[in-house]
């Protein structure tokens, strides 16, 4: 498990209670003045380090321990939410505790779930702040309204991926080129190959990419990572 300090002084022990805050999209701008200051006066369990806003965390002086570990030893992402979830509960019934996520925690994070289901059971104070998500940076540079029927689903959800084209659907957690490609193998059940879809990555950096493929390229893209999305518009149905 990564342990960073930036300094010798260890968090001060409390009665334990637990906040859950989100990272933002992209750069340290997306934060929070609120989410800020938790960081800097709770200890602080990382989901993943791998995220642009740590690098500032570092700059801040911030400590933090991340749950990176978890993900080699976990045979499934079930395995390894849960384990995690059950790590951030033990660290959160000894200290106030900080858990911080990607983007949004109510955005498509499976242990916040987790989290919320146990926190009442193990007697630990629970609350969840809002944060802005990667969907809001997505809709200003797709210009569309989620209020027109927008589906948000996790690009393993077979089932979803079948009803691609019957309303906007965004696919989200395209975390490697092997879930692309069993993600684009489902859709290609559903659509012609050469649909037109949005491959998302990287919104809110410099480096951002918004751009049409073909449904057949989802996978051959040059760079496939935990900040991909795919975004499907609607397709015309038959009558």
């Amino acid at each position: 498990m990564a342990l960073y300090h930036s300094s010798d002084e260890n968090a001060a022990e409390s009665s334990g209670t637990l906040t859950i805050v989100g990272l933002g999209p992209g750069t340290a701008g997306h934060l929070s003045l609120e989410t800020l200051r938790l960081l800097e006066t709770n200890t602080v369990i990382l989901r993943t380090a791998v995220h642009p806003t740590v690098e500032e965390l570092k700059n801040r002086g911030i400590a933090y321990i991340s749950c990176d570990s978890f993900y080699e030893k976990g045979e499934s992402f079930e395995e390894v939410y849960d384990n995690i979830a059950l790590f951030v509960l033990e660290q959160a019934a000894r200290e106030n505790v900080v858990y911080a996520v990607p983007g949004s925690p109510l955005v498509a994070e499976r242990t916040v779930v987790l989290l919320r289901d146990r926190a009442a059971g193990c007697g630990i104070s629970l609350q969840i702040k809002p944060a802005m998500s990667f969907l809001d940076l997505a809709y200003a540079n797709l210009e569309i309204d989620p209020i027109d029927g927008l589906r948000i689903i996790d690009a393993q959800d077979v089932e979803a991926l079948a009803e691609a084209g019957r309303y906007p659907l965004m696919v989200t957690q395209v975390y490697n080129r092997m879930v692309a490609s069993d993600m684009k193998l489902s859709l290609m059940d559903t659509l012609p190959d050469e649909t037109e879809v949005w491959f998302l990555r990287n919104l809110g950096l410099e480096d951002k990419e918004c751009r049409k493929i073909p449904l057949f390229e989802i996978d051959r893209q040059p760079e496939i990572d935990h900040l991909t999305s795919v975004f499907i518009p609607p397709q015309p149905q038959e009558a």
